[in-house]
Parts: structure tokens; C-alpha cells; sequence
């Protein structure tokens, strides 16, 4: 099978480590990161989203909330999500993304395309649905001729975890011409969905090989597995049994060193890619003990780093962990008890409630009841917000914010805009 070889700058001239330690943020994520970045000429890392389908306020205020988070991004830590936009703003800083921890969700919008051609892995840590790590979900209008036509995802070469559902694009072209098997690891199962409205215009250029994300040369499909010799148990930069990439590459490579891969996939350890990031303690041989590491790492992401300012390295604590401060530093230790905080599928669960009924409506949605003052109250045990408390309506019978009683603290992680 034939296919158009990388060519891209390795892993270890390209990334140089960002930053993580277990223990809690308490600063704005975005504004903390970027100020970081800056300082010491890390790689730009951003925080994704978890809005599924909702929107937030108008159509500028959408825009301008993903600009301002993805501007200038390299790696987002969590999903990459771009939804109910309605005219073909300007989404050219978004070119600069390579990886997303997430999962990738385009839906309901009418541009024409979505520049992502820099994208080279998704991770799948969270799956959209529960299955999927890319969606492409109704990008048309009711009316008129806008709407997504090409994909525009050259240089995605790998998706770690979950599958690919792109359903309804009235006007999307060249999605059938994608080898998208190969983009999955081998020994998982993987969920494809599709569905094309229109008659597919192809073919790929001729020297594409049949696979493409367009009809130009240099939108060929990257293959970085289909055509390695059979001694490669991954991906590979050539055809010769030479040509393998290291084990701990993800997404292709420029050689076979650990250092040579363009995404990693466990950890990316000062341009190395390995399983893990040295431990905090080493197995001594002649004491027969564990001894403290002096060269150990804390994880950020897929980033090993020596040090993790401010606290930085997770946004909550494990289930059975609760956040405390000790000595100006927050940090994850074990409940005595019941931990103060819920599972966060509850509390994603009510946060979606709120935004689609709290406000009377003439209509049903979904034929979904509003709710109920009097279930408000539920969050009468909260003390503690990570992130921000956003209120854009309140039930008429309340004249006070008194089921928020018990709140001491909003730390301000990220911040509305």
C-alpha cells in the first residue's frame, strides 16, 4: 500500500518540557500557564473544555471565549471543543495546536473549514459519548450553502484511545478517502461511524496513493504504519526493516531513537520518550531497599518536569483525596472520612440541568421539566470552587444566594470572560 512518508522536526528539537506535580492549582490555569511559558520558553499548554453541545452566551462571546484559549496553543490538556459558531469567523490561531489530550468535537457550526492542520495526535483520555475521541457532528445550516467542507487534518497521524463518528456534514468531501484504521492502535477495538450526504467529489491527487483529506498534493494522508516492513511492531519513517520507530513513539518519527518521535506515547521526558517518569523512589540493589530518587519527575500531562511551580500539576484530587494546604502548598492527601467533595459526574450532571432550565421557557426542551427551586439547595454542602461560580439567571422565588451558604472559597483557576 502506498502513502506519503513524514517529514517532520523530531520530538527533541521541537518540545522542550512544560510542567506538573501532584498537587492543586490555585491560581487562573490560562493566565498562570501562559505567564510560565513566556518566562521559560515552554511550549504553550492550555486547558480544554467539557461543554459537549451547550454554547455559551452569543456568537462573538463563543468566538471569542475559544480564541482567547487556544491562541497560540500547542498542546491542549483536555478536549478540544468548537461548536454552534454560525459565520466564518477567523479560526487561523488554531494552527498552532499538535496535540489534545481529550477528544476532538466539531459540531453544528457553518464554516467552511477548521484549520488544524498541525494536529498530529489525539489521546483520547477523555472519550466523547464514552466512545469517541474525534466527532464531526452537523456542520450545516438549515439554509444556504455554508458548512463544513474538508476536514483539514493532514498531519493526524495517531488516535491513542476511542473511535471516529462524523455524521451529518451536508457539504463535507474526502472524508470515505481516509485510511482511518490506521490511525488507531492495533489491539483496540475501534469505533467508526459514518454517515456522507452528499456524492463523495475525490479522487486523491495521484501521488496521494487512494488516501486523502483532499484533492491536493499536499493533503496526501500521512502513513506511518501500512507502509513499514513487517519487523516494525509500530510505526515507522521508511520501508526499510531499519526504518522502525522506537516503542514509546506515537504519531511517527524522523528515526529510530526515542528521541526522534514527533509525540510521545506515555511521557515525554526532556525529548526522550519513555514508559514513565522516574519515580520518586529507586530500587537499591546492594541495600536491598528504596531509596529516594535524586533525579525524579513529577508527570504534567504527558510532560515529565523536575520541578511543578505553584502547585500546578493537577487540577482536582483523586475520589478518595481531598485538597488541603500545608505550608503555603496545596497538595492531594487521603480523607479521614467522607471526602468533602462528590464524584464529578454528579456535579456534571447538575451543572447541565442548570443551564438548560433554569430559566422559564415558553417550550419544552427535550420535553424536560425546569427545575426546581427547592433542588438549588443541593448545593448547600459546597464549600470549596476550583474554578468559578457563573450565574446567568436565577429562579424568581429565591431573592438571595443563600443555597451557596456554606461557600468559603473560589479560587479562580480559570476565569469567565
Amino acid at each position: 500500500m502506498q502513502g506519503r512518508l513524514a517529514n517532520h522536526v523530531p520530538l527533541s528539537e521541537r518540545e522542550t518540557p512544560a510542567l506538573e506535580r501532584p498537587a492543586a492549582c490555585c491560581l487562573s490555569f490560562t493566565l498562570f500557564w501562559r505567564i510560565l511559558c513566556f518566562l521559560f520558553n515552554w511550549k504553550l499548554v492550555c486547558p480544554g473544555t467539557q461543554n459537549g453541545l451547550s454554547s455559551t452566551g452569543s456568537q462573538e462571546n463563543q468566538y471569542n471565549l475559544i480564541r482567547d484559549r487556544y491562541d497560540g496553543c500547542e498542546i491542549v490538556m483536555g478536549n478540544l471543543e468548537i461548536t454552534q459558531i454560525e459565520s466564518n469567523w477567523d479560526f487561523s490561531f488554531l494552527k498552532t495546536i499538535r496535540e489534545v489530550t481529550g477528544y476532538v468535537l466539531i459540531a453544528m457550526n457553518h464554516f467552511q473549514d477548521i484549520p488544524l492542520g498541525q494536529l498530529r495526535v489525539i489521546r483520547g483520555n477523555n472519550l466523547y459519548e464514552r466512545q469517541f475521541a474525534l466527532s464531526v457532528l452537523f456542520n450545516y445550516p438549515k439554509d444556504g450553502f455554508n458548512g463544513l467542507r474538508q476536514l483539514g487534518l493532514p498531519n493526524l497521524t495517531e488516535i491513542l484511545e476511542g473511535g471516529v463518528q462524523i455524521i451529518n456534514n451536508k457539504y463535507l468531501s474526502y472524508g470515505p478517502w481516509i485510511f482511518w484504521l490506521v490511525l488507531k492502535k492495533k489491539r483496540l477495538y475501534c469505533h467508526i461511524l459514518f454517515q456522507f450526504m452528499v456524492i463523495i467529489i475525490g479522487p486523491c491527487h495521484r501521488s496521494c496513493g487512494g488516501y486523502c483529506w483532499g484533492p491536493n498534493e499536499s493533503q496526501c494522508q500521512i502513513l506511518t504504519k501500512t507502509v513499514c516492513a513487517p519487523q516494525c511492531n509500530g510505526r515507522c519513517f521508511g520501508t526499510s526493516p531499519r526504518d522502525c520507530c522506537h516503542s514509546e513513539c506515537a504519531a511517527g518519527c524522523q528515526g529510530p531513537l526515542d528521541v526522534d518521535c514527533f509525540a510521545c506515547r506515555h511521557f515525554n521526558d526532556s525529548g526522550s520518550c519513555v514508559r514513565q517518569c522516574p519515580q520518586n523512589l529507586i530500587y537499591n540493589k546492594q541495600m536491598f531497599q528504596m531509596e529516594p530518587n535524586p533525579n525524579a519527575k513529577y508527570q504534567y500531562g504527558s510532560i515529565c518536569v523536575s520541578q511543578c511551580p505553584s502547585n500546578s500539576c493537577v487540577s482536582v484530587c483523586p475520589p478518595d483525596k481531598m485538597e488541603v494546604e500545608r505550608g503555603g502548598q496545596r497538595q492531594c492527601e487521603l480523607c479521614s472520612g467522607l471526602c468533602p467533595k462528590g464524584q464529578n459526574q454528579v456535579f456534571y450532571s447538575v451543572f447541565f440541568i442548570i443551564v438548560f432550565n433554569i430559566c422559564p421557557l415558553n417550550y419544552d426542551f427535550k420535553n424536560i421539566p425546569p427545575l426546581e427551586a427547592k433542588k438549588l439547595e443541593i448545593f448547600q454542602t459546597v464549600r470549596e470552587i476550583t474554578d468559578i461560580l457563573n450565574i446567568q439567571s436565577w429562579p424568581q422565588e429565591l431573592d438571595d444566594l443563600s443555597v451557596f451558604s456554606s461557600l468559603t472559597t473560589i479560587q479562580g483557576r480559570s476565569l469567565f470572560k
